[in-house]
């Protein structure tokens, strides 16, 4: 691998690690042939690959924040585990919430983990936040001995597609089942965007929908950017709603072959709401990631709407460490929480007050 390397590639041999020829790699670009192959190797042996942990990454073109980058860990020139991340102003991120960015081949995860959790530290050398989320079944106890501190958050909903549709199907929601077939009797049509028409019908309801007021929507999606994204088709399809010609609703589903499943983004037309058109698309897409053999699928989230698709909630845990004097995040994150735990102890009606008077949204 070596003689490809150039100023996009680094190569780092841990002092700790050295004696078990264990090192790791941080990339900035898509990798060279033989990195590339040795990573989509690795990709193989873990139980279930996303797409943004696949070289595929740094081609995204919705990728959050700027300088992307992956950390591989190598053991005898294998590649043992991925991390990729991103920085956005002071801080470096792994993952979100709900989206996890972190994997390893289950061979000596300890040691696989550690190369990880340096070469992460390399890259973060100047950030003042860094932030890892992981599924909650892969602990990422050597970062805690680096000084980052463990939350547990809600996750997602994943369901096992590899029970197939239709077991799938008998574990929705008595209404969830009904509001699908309440979609098909009612003339709500779903498939696959295929033209460029497709990609400008779904475009108007983004934006439609991004101008409501029905929940917040933080930056912008341009037409150049989202058709550039809807044209990759190898981790991505956009499915569409339409009813009687014209797209009322659309889904985004990420992907990886024969790994996870992702509901990336939806959008749709309030005055079309009554039709169940998201819950239609969102089984559409359940029926496509069995028939194409993908094995997880992450709702991305863990709110009613998805919750009555069945499956189990997969709860996710944050990595952080807090560089800052005082370490002013992790204080003021901690005193959240002890007021949303004061305002939930208080007489009944006192946190609506509260929200209203700070100018937030009640809560539901």
């Amino acid at each position: 691998m070596e003689r490809h390397m150039d100023s996009s590639v680094a190569e780092v041999a841990p002092d700790r690690l050295s004696t078990d020829a264990r090192r790791f790699l941080i990339l900035h670009e898509f990798p060279p042939p033989d990195l590339e192959r040795a990573w989509r190797d690795c990709l193989t042996r873990v139980e279930v690959a996303s797409h943004y942990e696949s070289p595929e990454y740094f081609l995204d073109p919705l990728r959050q924040g700027t300088r992307p980058f992956a950390i591989l860990a190598l053991h005898d020139d294998q590649v043992r585990g991925v991390l990729t991340g991103f920085h956005l102003d002071q801080e470096v991120k792994s993952g979100l919430g709900s989206r996890p960015q972190i994997c390893v081949d289950g061979t000596n995860t300890a040691a696989t983990l550690e190369s990880l959790a340096q070469g992460l530290l390399v890259e973060a050398d100047d950030a003042d936040l860094v932030s890892v989320y992981t599924w909650s079944s892969l602990e990422l106890t050597p970062f805690s001995a680096h000084g980052f501190r463990r939350r547990e958050l809600q996750g997602s909903v994943v369901l096992d597609l590899t029970l197939g549709a239709d077991a799938l199907f008998k574990q929705f929601s008595k209404d969830r089942r009904r509001n699908i077939r309440y979609a098909e009797k009612h003339g709500v049509e779903v498939r696959e965007a295929s033209t460029a028409q497709d990609i400008v019908g779904a475009h108007r309801v983004y934006s439609a929908w991004r101008g409501t007021d029905r929940k917040e929507v933080h930056g912008d999606w341009s037409f150049e950017s989202f058709e550039k994204t809807m044209r990759i088709r190898s981790n991505r399809r956009l499915f569409l709603a339409r009813f009687e010609g014209q797209v009322i609703a659309i889904n985004i589903f990420r992907f990886f072959p024969g790994g996870l499943f992702e509901s990336a983004a939806n959008s749709s037309l309030d005055q079309f709401m009554n039709l169940k058109p998201n819950d239609l698309l969102q089984w559409r897409g359940i029926q496509w990631a069995c028939a194409q053999g993908l094995r997880r699928h992450s709702l991305g989230g863990t709110h009613e709407f998805l919750v009555r698709f069945g499956g189990t909630v997969v709860p996710t845990l944050r990595y952080r460490l807090d560089r800052t004097l005082f370490r002013r995040h992790d204080l003021k994150e901690s005193l959240s929480a002890t007021a949303r735990s004061l305002l939930r102890s208080a007489p009944s009606g006192v946190d609506q007050t509260v929200r209203k008077l700070l100018g937030k949204r009640p809560a539901h």
